[in-house]
């Protein structure tokens, strides 16, 4: 009997440790249904964000596109979509006039004088600027190219002593914070040689301040939103020739990019919520002890990669 017995219990013990395994078996398999069931809503959650911009692939699957903030929705089964850029006829073009001289390279060549001699100017002089020469060679930025010419730009110029004092205080306040805490220090050693801080004087200075804005979107006359493709890159060009539009006049500039201001220069001049901040640009002539580093500048050999 103490035999059987003993067989009994062992039967038992291994029916507990059966049980156990089989409840163990259940939960992992419930943890996993469990888990690829959140898979399965997740993506079923993504496919149904569909963004404007986005494009088929051969396979059918929508993907993103680079550099592009998407806004709105995208109907690809929508065969009533209109453009955003109203259609007009083409023209003929008969390709770029050379201005500055007959000779197209002597062209160049002055070209290159001017915009070789432009220098940011952190020290300005109190004389007034000509708003009407400023507004001119903003228009001139206005020629920029843009992704499907949705011009996706605002130049804010700011004269008013009072506005140009708030800007100085909001950006001095972040600028403060960004030296002491928020740039690396390899950052601000390599800005030791230009001689910058949190200080900014020109902001007060300069007689006026260009503050470019990059609109994310824009509207419709339906009211509905309008898709600005590579709206940042658009922007950077039209910065690039409004520098060279300001050389040109005599007039003097620098390029800032104000760290964590952006939100609070946006409500301050009150600009819509589809406008961020990209650069700013104090705008005037130097003073008359303005000093500026004696920088080199690449050699052609070291810009140009021919093939």
């Amino acid at each position: 009997m103490g035999l059987i017995e003993d067989i009994i219990r062992a039967l038992d013990h291994s029916l507990i440790i059966s049980s156990y395994k089989y409840v163990l078996a259940l939960l992992v398999v419930l943890y996993v249904f469990i888990w690829l069931y959140d898979l399965y809503r997740y993506g079923e959650s993504k496919k149904a964000e569909i963004d404007v911009g986005k494009s088929k692939s051969e396979d059918g699957t929508t993907e993103k596109l680079d550099g592009i903030e998407y806004v709105g929705e995208l109907d690809f089964e929508n065969n009533d979509l209109l453009p955003a850029l109203e259609e007009k006829p083409h023209i003929p073009y008969p390709g770029a006039r050379v201005t500055l001289a007959k000779d197209p390279m002597k062209a160049a060549e002055q070209f290159y004088k001017i915009v070789n001699d432009r220098r940011s100017v952190r020290k300005f002089s109190n004389r007034s600027v000509s708003l009407k020469l400023v507004q001119q060679c903003i228009l001139a930025a206005g020629t920029a190219p843009s992704g499907a010419h949705t011009e996706p730009w605002r130049f804010c110029v700011v004269s008013s002593a009072d506005v140009k004092a708030r800007v100085r205080e909001i950006i001095e306040g972040e600028e403060l914070i960004n030296y002491e805490q928020r740039m690396s220090k390899q950052w601000t050693t390599d800005l030791k040689p230009l001689k910058t801080n949190h200080v900014k004087e020109y902001l007060t200075t300069a007689p006026c301040l260009i503050l470019v804005f990059k609109q994310t979107y824009g509207y419709k006359p339906n009211g509905g939103k309008k898709q600005h493709y590579y709206n940042e890159i658009s922007t950077s060009i039209a910065v690039g020739i409004l520098l060279s539009a300001l050389q040109a006049a005599g007039l003097s500039s620098l390029v800032t990019t104000p760290l964590n201001c952006g939100p609070a220069l946006r409500n301050l001049l009150e600009r819509p919520s589809n406008e961020k901040l990209l650069v700013l640009l104090p705008v005037g002539y130097p003073a008359a002890d303005c000093t500026v580093p004696d920088l080199d500048r690449k050699p052609l050999e070291d810009l140009v990669a021919l093939y």
